[in-house]
């Protein structure tokens, strides 16, 4: 935590060298001690340090100063620092306006000049004001704050974001806070400014796009190379286990994602069966782990940055971002994944990030509490999802199209679910309608498969899990694709017809290998994959070795 302040004020240089010399003597290893002879420059630093979220526990104010009195400059303070302790160094015909002050600005104690010696005429006084701030101090949350409107799709879209980046935040409601509503105040914000992302240095960045705001944060968005052993299209479970490997075998190794690590993976809010943790791990542990291994082997990650094209010439191949940069590589790896298909029912547009939310449910559990939530999904993601959210809805609702959940989804998980008293499976239900007020969700339509029969429940928020379309159409390179859009690789290619026009090697494709040599695919964006974060791990390992062959080659 940072250090708080005792923050002190006198227009006489001597004075304030005297009083700041003392103050450092004895408080320098738990406060930060501040000083300056102007009360308006003293005004512009409060305003400053607020906006950064620097916290105040004393000041010690001069009362006789030129620019103002130190009762008004007290006054303007406790507007931004309320809970500070307040103390006025008065001479001896000052009392009189020190006794009014208790009033007036809840003054908490007065000092007459000189206080030597220190030990006897002020420590003991400050000791007992700083005891009592201590144990009212309710430390803020130092970090970044996100001010905007529960159901706006921007304000999703933004913590949604940071979330998958793993950058801890503060979510505050315009609505609701009233934290939110004294930063908006601070940086005199309207509404059109909203979302608002206030940072610990004290910038703000109104309405940001997602690049402005990853700029901000630090994150790589340009490469720092011209050209590269590998480049890794997606940062899912797969993408990452290739950057580790790629990266601690000696290839200059790019990682390039679109929105966030971890993929489909790295939301879940439980992952129980992947080898080695026995007591199962986040999305969110898992990617931060991945991450932060590949780094340390030294590759190079790009985020966010999407990926339009991949072009060949000679060999080698160049990847063009949307920004309109391009990228020279020898190889590619490409690990999309999926995403999840959207639900074809009348109303879930209108409300996507107003409350109905693809995936997402760690970014908006907080949301959800004591609320009604629905769920659409049968598969692993949708029941860590339904567990996850149980602890803060009041009642979760799974809605399938089969009877149960026995066909799609793992039993350890299906156990967990009927111990829950606040889940409910309503199986042979299909969500065909959404509706809602003040542009939120409020009511879905639920119908039975079997009957047709048709009914309105209330909802507050809608999580959708269905299906796995990969994320393959901005391929405009000839890459063989089934008929769903997966990536065919390896000795499947031999079904096409067009596979010889293609390939002209004199060996067959590597396993992983694309009809394109040097381009690879792996994980859930790969025809006949597994569909389990284990083995989209093993396949983003076994790339690079694929890899190490075809660079042999070249």
């Amino acid at each position: 935590m940072k250090k708080p302040i005792i923050f002190a004020l006198d227009d006489d240089p001597q004075v304030l060298r005297a009083v700041t010399r003392d103050l450092k003597s004895e408080y320098r290893k738990e406060y930060r001690v501040m000083s300056t002879e102007s009360a308006n420059d003293a005004l512009e630093a409060l305003e400053d340090l607020k906006k950064k979220n620097e916290i105040v526990a004393l000041f010690l104010v001069d009362q006789r100063m030129p620019e103002m009195l130190g009762v008004e400059f007290l006054k303007q303070a406790k507007k931004l620092f309320p809970d500070a302790k307040k103390v006025l160094l008065t001479a001896y015909s000052d009392t009189e306006a020190a006794i009014k002050a208790i009033n007036d600005v809840q003054l908490d104690y007065y000092l007459t000049k000189p206080w030597n010696p220190p030990e006897e005429k002020l420590y003991p006084t400050i000791n007992d004001l700083l005891d009592t701030w201590l144990v009212n101090f309710q430390p803020e949350f130092d970090g970044i704050k996100v001010i905007g409107y529960q159901y706006s799709p921007k304000s999703h879209d933004i913590k949604d974001f940071l979330s998958g980046n793993l950058f801890p935040f503060q979510w505050l409601d315009v609505e609701t806070s009233d934290k939110a509503k004294e930063i908006i105040e601070l940086y005199q914000l309207t509404a059109k400014d909203l979302p608002v992302i206030s940072l610990q240095d004290g910038s703000c960045y109104k309405n940001p796009d997602i690049i402005e705001l990853a700029t901000a944060l630090g994150l790589n968005a340009h490469p720092k190379d011209n050209l590269y052993d590998v480049v890794i299209i997606g940062a899912g479970p797969s993408g990452l286990a290739a950057a580790v490997y790629g990266g601690s075998e000696g290839l200059k190794t790019l990682l390039i994602e679109k929105h966030a690590p971890g993929g489909q993976a790295g939301t879940s809010s439980r992952i129980e069966n992947y080898l080695g943790f026995p007591n199962g791990l986040s999305g969110q542990e898992l990617t931060h782990r991945a991450i932060t291994q590949a780094k340390r082997f030294g590759i190079e990650f790009l985020s966010p940055r999407e990926v339009t094209s991949i072009t060949e010439k000679d060999g080698y191949k160049s990847i063009s971002l949307a920004n309109g940069e391009c990228i020279r590589t020898k190889s590619v790896v490409i690990t999309t994944g999926v995403n999840y298909r959207k639900l074809e029912a009348h109303g879930i547009e209108d409300y996507t990030g107003a409350g109905i939310y693809y995936g997402s449910s760690m970014t908006e559990a907080q949301a959800c509490s004591d609320k009604e939530v629905y769920i659409v999904g049968g598969g692993n993601s949708a029941g860590q999802s339904a567990v996850y959210l149980s602890k803060f809805a009041k009642n979760v609702y799974i809605t399938v199209r089969k009877k149960d959940l026995t066909t799609s989804m793992s039993s350890y998980l299906i156990d967990q679910i009927d111990a829950i008293d606040n889940i409910t499976l309503l199986g042979y239900t299909n969500v065909t309608k959404a509706t809602g007020e003040n542009n939120r969700l409020t009511a879905l339509e639920l119908t039975h498969s079997k009957t047709s029969e048709s009914k309105f429940v209330d909802a507050d928020a809608l999580f959708i899990f269905i299906g796995a379309k990969p994320y393959t159409d901005w391929i405009a390179l000839d890459i063989i694709k089934n008929e769903r859009g997966f990536i065919e690789t390896g000795r499947d290619l031999n079904r096409y017809n067009n596979f010889k026009k293609i390939w002209k090697k004199d060996r067959e494709p590597f396993l992983l290998e694309t009809c394109s040599p040097g381009i690879f695919a792996s994980g859930d964006v790969r025809a006949g994959a597994m569909n389990r974060v284990a083995s989209a791990v093993g396949e983003g390992a076994m790339a690079i070795k694929f890899v190490h062959e075809y660079l042999a080659e070249m």
